[in-house]
């Protein structure tokens, strides 16, 4: 039924329970093999869905008295696999790089990096203990989707979720002039992060009859997207040191990774700024009309 909550739900918190079983079985699958063969296809499944989870009950936190151990249950599972995403994000990231530069370039001096790569993350997914690692990630998540029918909030309606609304876009919003100030990696990180959340509560709500949430959910996911390729970058930078290149493939590789990285960042805050304009209780009181007028019990 897709990521989002239903506007026949009969109330918001069915539709919490509804979506976090939806994504928690999705997630299952992936991991004991009924979804797609391929183990690093497999594995970024699993684990996009336990940051759709966070997502999920991250709206919620105000009125679910479960949120702190279960947010922690989630991201301790997805612990487990992080590092075979990383080395998939590494070639993908020298991928999106010669798509954009490769027509000025000679390929082959550069085609021992992605080699390196690539034999990296074969490693990785033939490794002794992959099996055991996702049998960990997936115990974890059998025992969150055992509590789930058993999830209550304390708030009913629009209620419910307020905090956690307010909260996702004002955090992003905070986030943002620390990062634009300092271009620093971590900060910009963590302004990531918050725009991430805000663009999952945006989809949760994306049935609702409105041009805010539509409009919103389009522009974080593209800024997320971006911060994302940002993120990947500083990581592939940090990887060329010690990596199978020449002096002079080298100079120009980390050449146009900045220049990417520039790039990138003035995408990101010019979306930004545009998206963040306004101040938190005005964007709240939109999305509670649309709510409210959308869902049902809201």
């Amino acid at each position: 039924m897709g990521y989002k909550l239903k506007t026949d739900d009969p109330d918001l918190a069915q539709g919490l329970r509804r979506v976090a079983a939806e994504q928690l079985d999705g997630a299952l699958d992936a991991l004991e093999g009924r979804g797609d063969p391929d183990v690093h296809e497999a594995v970024h499944d699993a684990r996009k869905r336990c940051k759709k989870l966070r997502g999920l009950i991250r709206l919620y936190r105000g009125a679910f008295p479960g949120y702190k151990p279960e947010n922690k249950a989630l991201r301790d599972a997805a612990r487990h696999l992080s590092d075979l995403r990383d080395k998939t994000a590494m070639i993908e990231t020298y991928d999106r790089i010669m798509e954009r530069y490769g027509d000025t370039l000679n390929r082959s001096a550069f085609a021992p990096l992605r080699a390196g790569f690539t034999r990296d993350r074969t490693a990785a997914g033939e490794g002794g203990d992959l099996a055991d690692r996702r049998a960990a990630m997936a115990e974890a998540l059998r025992a969150v989707r055992g509590r789930v029918d058993l999830w209550e909030l304390d708030e009913a309606g629009f209620d419910a979720i307020r905090e956690g609304i307010f909260a996702s876009y004002a955090r992003a919003r905070d986030a943002m002039a620390p990062a634009e100030e300092s271009r620093d990696p971590e900060r910009l990180h963590e302004w990531r992060k918050r725009v991430k959340y805000h663009w999952y509560h945006m989809r949760l709500l994306s049935e609702a009859k409105s041009e805010t949430v539509k409009t919103r959910e389009a522009s974080t996911d593209e800024l997320s997207d971006i911060l994302g390729d940002h993120h990947d970058l500083v990581e592939f930078a940090a990887r060329l040191d010690g990596a199978a290149l020449g002096d002079r493939p080298a100079r120009v590789m980390r050449g146009l990774v900045r220049e990417e990285t520039a790039r990138l960042e003035e995408e990101a805050f010019t979306l930004g700024r545009a998206l963040f304009a306004r101040k938190p209780k005005k964007v709240a009181k939109d999305l509670r009309k649309a709510v409210t007028t959308s869902y049902a019990a809201a």
